[in-house]
């Protein structure tokens, strides 16, 4: 037990060391050449000041939230409608559809990159919401569809056949039966969704240029260039961008712990 206790508290302290490096790397100026992992003599406040004015992170911030927000939503909306028929029919055109979708799972996001930009620009989606939330929903739907698929597939059909006895039409019956049995892997799906828009990079600045549109990642990265690196304003961006994640996680840890759960069953 007690060996067992080391190492969860070595692997907590881990898991610690980027945050107390950002936070050490933030309150020190520029001029602080001391190690990172120490905390400077006196605090300097300068880099959150540098990250809100010259880097604009809370708009980054503003913008991560929109994107991720309605992008999610779209996930997870959007891939319960495509995967009920899929479940529900096994048809052949349905197994040769799905096995499509499962195909796109192995496509890299950065391989069709150039075409993406390409189409975009040609229907004036680059550097807009709309364009950006276009394709994080497109790339993340695959993945949606083939968990709702597979958690439909364990959904009773006798409980869909008593709403239509019942009178209940199509729309009903997913309204107020299906829908509501697939909390679960919704909270799956919003969990690995989420994360991946939020964090995303590679798509966001190549997609978002405008620094009034830009997204957290991006944001934080432009204080990294060729001439040179603004280390303190970075950390602070960074440890500004956490706020919203944390405060999230704080309220909705009961679902986001269940929806683990659920995936790692299913």
């Amino acid at each position: 037990m007690i060996a067992a206790g080391a190492a969860l508290v070595a692997m907590v302290l881990l898991q610690m060391l980027p945050f107390w490096v950002a936070v050490t790397t933030a309150l020190k100026p520029m001029s602080d050449l001391s190690p990172q992992m120490f905390l400077p003599g006196a605090v300097y406040w300068g880099n959150f000041a540098t990250a809100v004015t010259d880097g604009g992170i809370l708009q980054a911030v503003l913008n991560s939230v929109v994107v991720t927000g309605v992008s999610t939503a779209l996930v997870c909306v959007l891939g319960a409608l495509a995967a009920y028929p899929l479940a529900r029919h096994a048809t052949r055109l349905n197994k040769g559809v799905m096995l499509f979708i499962l195909s796109l799972l192995m496509i890299p996001p950065l391989s069709i990159m150039v075409p993406l930009y390409s189409m975009l620009t040609d229907i004036n989606g680059v550097n807009t919401y709309w364009g950006i939330i276009l394709v994080m929903v497109t790339l993340h739907l695959p993945v949606s569809v083939f968990l709702y698929s597979q958690f439909l597939r364990g959904v009773p059909v006798a409980l869909e056949e008593a709403a239509t006895i019942d009178g209940a039409n199509l729309m009903q019956t997913l309204v107020r039966v299906v829908f509501p049995l697939l909390k679960p892997v919704t909270a799956t799906v919003a969990i690995l969704a989420g994360v991946s828009i939020w964090n995303d990079y590679s798509l966001s600045v190549f997609f978002l240029t405008d620094p009034s549109v830009r997204t957290i990642a991006p944001a934080v990265g432009a204080f990294f260039s060729q001439e040179g690196s603004n280390l303190g304003a970075a950390a602070a961006a960074s440890l500004i961008a956490l706020a919203p994640v944390l405060i999230a996680y704080l309220f909705l840890q009961k679902y986001f712990m269940k929806g683990m759960v659920a995936g790692a069953e299913k």
